[in-house]
């Protein structure tokens, strides 16, 4: 019998639920044991081979490369996870959401005090930076959002446990964080 598939993510953040999802301790064994990883920075697997089961994001859309990859994991997995604020709000990345785009690069490239070439990256190959910040639900459908900053580890077992029982999520007040 085949495992389900798991595949992850991590978009404009800082990878934090990532580390999160490696802080379930040694239950990282016993999660081997029950998935098959793919498209995840945790086998290395960096394109889809096969459709999944559940697609964990983490991380906001703040460029055109997030949306392609946001879009790739919804084609791509029958369950998709919104994984912290900065998936479920836009985070921290979402702060520059009232500045405007131009002022947020001349701010990086051309006015800040450590830059001194002064050049505004520019090239075809680059993602365009998007207007602000946007949370996944804004972009795809999210099936579940499991919220924190990062989400604690025994949040995210078991959200995971519950899916891959099929079985209703029951998540105690005392593993979800809402900072």
């Amino acid at each position: 019998m085949s495992k389900p598939v798991v595949a992850t993510a991590s978009l404009a953040g800082c990878f934090g639920c990532h580390m999160s999802v490696l802080d379930i301790d040694e239950r990282i064994l016993t999660l081997i044991d029950l998935v098959e990883f793919n498209k995840s920075p945790i086998d290395d697997i960096k394109t889809f081979t096969k459709q999944c089961d559940i697609g964990i994001i983490e991380g906001g859309c703040c460029n055109s490369e997030n949306v392609e990859n946001l879009r790739l994991f919804r084609k791509h997995c029958k369950i998709l996870i919104a994984l912290g604020e900065c998936a479920i709000m836009g985070g921290l990345p979402a702060m520059r959401n009232g500045i405007p785009v131009k002022e947020c690069l001349e701010e990086a490239y051309l006015n800040c005090p450590t830059v001194d070439d002064g050049i505004i990256p520019n090239d075809d190959e680059l993602p365009m930076i998007l207007d602000r910040v946007y949370p996944l639900h804004e972009i795809v459908k999210i099936d579940y959002y499991l919220p924190g900053c990062p989400p604690m580890a025994d949040l995210i077992w078991n959200a995971l446990v519950a899916l891959l029982e099929g079985k209703p999520l029951d998540l105690p007040y005392e593993v979800v964080k809402f900072d």
